[in-house]
């Protein structure tokens, strides 16, 4: 077995207490029927985000035969997928539209105390990501995997000032 320098632990042991610090919120189970000789055989995916609520964020959907190991599955693709995002305070730096499949989300920065305004399937990725105060609107498709992954697509084109001042190839005076 593989020992981490002076911690004693393997590295399995350290990825575990590393997911345990993150929230995690289910957003949707998905139920699929297919009819076999015998009757129906169902299947279950699930639509999960995970997050610190300090900057980081990632959201994963597993399927598999029962709803347990489909959560397991979409915590593990969602830790891995995790990315820090860029806020300014407790908002986002600019608007962002950002369209994935048939949804299109809008989101709004927004002053201190106004809260997270947003539909059920947006509301856990920005909270899970650290955001309090945020506007957001939804156009299109409502279906919650297109929704968390337009969002989550909107969070990682998220840029603040000196990022936008390094990609013009410009300098920021006051």
């Amino acid at each position: 077995m593989t020992q981490f320098a002076g911690k004693g632990r393997t590295g399995r042991d350290r990825r575990e207490t590393e997911e345990r610090d993150f929230d995690e919120v289910v957003v949707k189970i998905y139920r699929c029927a297919t009819v076999v000789k015998g009757g129906r055989r169902f299947s279950f995916s699930a639509l999960m985000v995970v997050g610190d609520r300090n900057g980081r964020v990632g959201v994963g959907y597993g399927k598999a035969p029962e709803v347990p190991s489909a959560v397991e599955k979409a915590r593990k693709i969602a830790v891995r997928e995790m990315k820090a995002i860029t806020r300014r305070g407790t908002t986002i730096p600019h608007r962002v539209n950002v369209k994935y499949g048939a949804s299109h989300v809008v989101l709004v920065p927004a002053s201190p105390g106004t809260g997270v305004i947003a539909g059920a399937s947006v509301r856990p990725v920005l909270e899970l990501a650290g955001i309090h105060d945020v506007l957001t609107k939804s156009y299109g498709s409502n279906s919650p995997k297109n929704l968390v992954r337009a969002t989550y697509k909107a969070l990682m084109g998220l840029l603040d000032r000196e990022q936008v001042a390094r990609l013009r190839g410009v300098e920021i005076s006051g």
